[in-house]
């Protein structure tokens, strides 16, 4: 991976379907479920609703978008990463800038099926700290912490 080529940006409406089509995608594949909502109300969900209590932030290669986080000083609401772009860093400069921005205490949610996303945050220092399943997929979900030393 060229580092010189990636460039995290805040997001911009102009990424809007390159955006949901990525998070889609990664979310597929994660999870093995389609997405319940149609593309047109995902993007009115990620220009409208989601920027209302989260910072929402791209990373790009050669203006193609290979990674999105959307978070506020407490809590990570939403992290993927294109699928051919997984496991070669840029979800941990993601959460790292996360945990710079937090008031010492990110929390998360993640699905209890996603090991990768499990393995990844325990990784980074997140502990498990709940269970459940309040999210439109029914799916168990883990809540995890992470705080700052």
């Amino acid at each position: 991976m060229d580092w010189d080529k990636v460039v995290m940006v805040p997001y911009q409406p102009e990424y809007a379907e390159r955006t949901v089509k990525m998070w889609r995608d990664s979310k597929y594949k994660a999870i093995g479920q389609k997405e319940i909502h149609s593309f047109d109300n995902h993007v009115h969900f990620l220009n409208h609703i989601l920027p209302e209590g989260f910072q929402v932030e791209l990373v790009l290669v050669d203006d193609k978008v290979v990674g999105m986080m959307a978070c506020n000083e407490s809590e990570i609401n939403q992290l993927y990463i294109h699928t051919g772009y997984q496991r070669i860093g840029i979800g941990e400069k993601l959460l790292n800038r996360a945990k710079e921005k937090s008031a010492g205490v990110l929390r998360l949610y993640t699905f209890e099926i996603n090991n990768k996303a499990r393995r990844f945050y325990e990784k980074q220092g997140f502990k498990m700290i709940g269970r459940g399943h309040e999210n439109e997929e029914n799916l168990p979900d883990i809540l995890y912490e992470w705080k700052k030393e």
